[in-house]
């Protein structure tokens, strides 16, 4: 009997369910970090540089090929589902392991990847010589680089070729910069101020206030802008020429030679004769890039520095947003309002705010943002830009306000329940103190309150990163051809459409043309979209735990 009241009591003590909760959270950890080391070693090892093979491959005709590829992932595959697919087997094999390989080459192949059947690999080595050479388009190219060419004559063969082609390379890396510096910054400034030229004669022509002065003086300001833009026409003329000099050939699987102009190639490299330090500065270099280059090749190459720019940027308007409207939302609730039926059904709206799916808030933001408000502010105060839209399109602003709107139940409640703990007392004795109730607001309750507020900006935060269904209606873009941040005035474009880490994950993922080339990057991101989040709401928590502890005297 006392042993079964010691059980009763155990189990009337709630020990139980304290055990259950902490098996609970510790399963929920260990499902995360799960989860993050997944995401991590397929996204990162992405960038190292794999060994190159030169395989001898039997066909299913019974002939020979060879295969330069670099062996990306294996798999063991049932018999039975290939001899089903027609592949011939020997009678005793129950599984098959199959390589998929990377054999480049892709303007020349049809594909970047392909299978090979293990049991059908007759030899395979590692030969030095083999060159794996990245381009700005139609992926990389696989093969054996024979000689280096200035304007059709060669200048370098065999041997010699290599240290040649890597020196031609740095050169065209920096004829490269030097034409994205002009064409993004001073063409692309020229470009601005010839449009705001164009702009102000417009307005000038609605305002019937164009006059032989003001247009003589738009001209002749046009017509230095032109001959500015003439000069770096001239100068862009000759960079592409000299970028275009050089040519490179290169003996691909097939045996056939490739010649190609020398200004697509990004980087060259020889894995299989780089050690170990060599690698991994040539990871550290890739991995540099992924974070501050732009995509290219429909965005499963390069780097992701514009979504990562546009996330960021966007999530801080945001949070410039939506944390003023939440906490004045939120006092008024607590501090203002009739406590009564309809001040609880407000809260209950609130609260049922949370549960609206993303996708509802992207419709209900591009009809009202965009195309009533903004299309309204493009009328009153852009008539001279009409029809191309200013603020009457989708952009940055309009985003930001999406994910403000969609993330302000979380504030006014955080904020809410932080001012519902602060004692009674501490306002009395202000007010005993001869303090107005604004006063008590601003200097007593609000400064108590900064720790939820602060929660609430990291419930936000983590959310609204996270968002993509209503960017997609609101701003976000596959590719932006510039950042919504630059030198024009006002500097930061609002009306602009951006990229997004999360958006950029979805399109790499399921609208790629090129799935496996995709897929490890679709790790990558995601591993960095987690990494920001993570960021940003360190240094919330941070400042809230700072705040958290200048105010825990005052609670107490």
């Amino acid at each position: 009997m006392s042993m079964a009241n010691g059980r009763f009591n155990w189990w009337k003590s709630g020990d139980p369910w304290v055990w259950l909760n902490a098996g609970a959270v510790t399963l929920s950890m260990l499902a995360v970090i799960g989860l993050l080391l997944l995401i991590g070693v397929r996204g990162l090892a992405h960038f190292w540089p794999p060994d190159v093979w030169s395989i001898r491959y039997a066909q299913a005709d019974g002939t020979a090929t060879t295969v330069i590829a670099s062996i990306r992932d294996t798999e063991a595959v049932a018999a039975a589902r290939l001899r089903d697919a027609g592949v011939a087997l020997d009678s005793g094999v129950e599984f098959v392991d199959r390589h998929l390989v990377k054999v480049g080459n892709r303007d020349r192949l049809g594909s970047d990847f392909r299978f090979l059947l293990e049991t059908r690999i007759l030899e395979r080595g590692k030969p030095p010589a083999v060159a794996v050479i990245e381009r700005t388009e139609w992926g990389d190219q696989v093969g054996f680089l024979r000689t280096v060419a200035e304007n059709g004559a060669p200048v370098a063969t065999g041997a010699e070729a290599w240290d040649e082609f890597q020196r031609r390379i740095s050169r065209v890396e920096d004829l490269r910069e030097r034409i994205r510096e002009l064409e993004r910054g001073t063409v692309g400034s020229i470009n601005y101020e010839l449009e705001q030229l164009r702009l102000e004669s417009r307005r000038l022509q609605l305002e019937d206030a164009l006059t032989v002065e003001n247009s003589g003086e738009l001209e002749r300001r046009r017509a230095a802008l032109d001959a500015r833009y003439a000069e770096l026409q001239q100068e862009l003329g000759e960079l592409y020429s000299a970028i275009n000099r050089d040519s490179y050939t290169v003996e691909i699987q097939d045996g056939s030679t490739v010649e190609l102009p020398l200004a697509t190639v990004v980087r060259a490299y020889r894995p299989n004769t780089m050690s170990v330090p060599d690698k991994l500065g040539f990871y550290f270099s890739k991995l540099w890039e992924f974070v501050s280059e732009e995509p290219r090749e429909a965005n499963t190459e390069g780097g992701v520095f514009p979504a990562i720019f546009g996330t960021v940027v966007m999530v801080m308007l945001m949070a410039v947003f939506v944390t003023p409207f939440g906490v004045v939302a939120a006092i008024y609730l607590r501090e203002y309002a009739k406590q009564g039926a309809l001040t609880r059904t407000i809260r209950i709206a609130v609260n049922n705010l949370a549960g609206v799916p993303a996708i509802v808030y992207g419709v209900f933001g591009l009809g009202f943002f965009v195309y009533f408000l903004g299309g309204n502010l493009d009328a009153l105060f852009f008539p001279e830009a009409a029809p191309a839209p200013v603020f009457g399109t989708p952009g940055l602003l309009w985003s930001s306000l999406t994910l403000a709107l969609l993330t302000l139940p979380v504030v006014i409640v955080a904020t809410e329940e932080g001012l519902a703990r602060i004692p009674r007392s501490i306002l009395e004795g202000s007010y005993a103190l001869g303090a107005t109730r604004a006063e008590t607001l601003w200097r007593t309750v609000l400064p108590m309150a900064s720790p939820a507020m602060m929660t609430g900006l990291i419930l936000a935060v983590a959310r609204a990163a996270g968002e993509v269904a209503p960017l997609m209606l609101v701003g976000v873009v596959k590719l932006a051809p510039s950042l919504p941040v630059d030198g024009n005035p006002p500097f930061l474009h609002l009306d602009r459409k951006f990229m997004h880490l999360g958006f950029h994950i979805y399109d790499v993922g399921f609208q790629s043309p090129n799935v496996e080339a995709a897929r490890p990057l679709v790790y990558a991101t995601a591993l960095l979209l987690v990494l920001i989040i993570v960021v940003l709401n360190l240094a919330a928590v941070h400042i809230r735990n700072r705040l958290r502890e200048k105010y825990r005297a005052l609670e107490s």
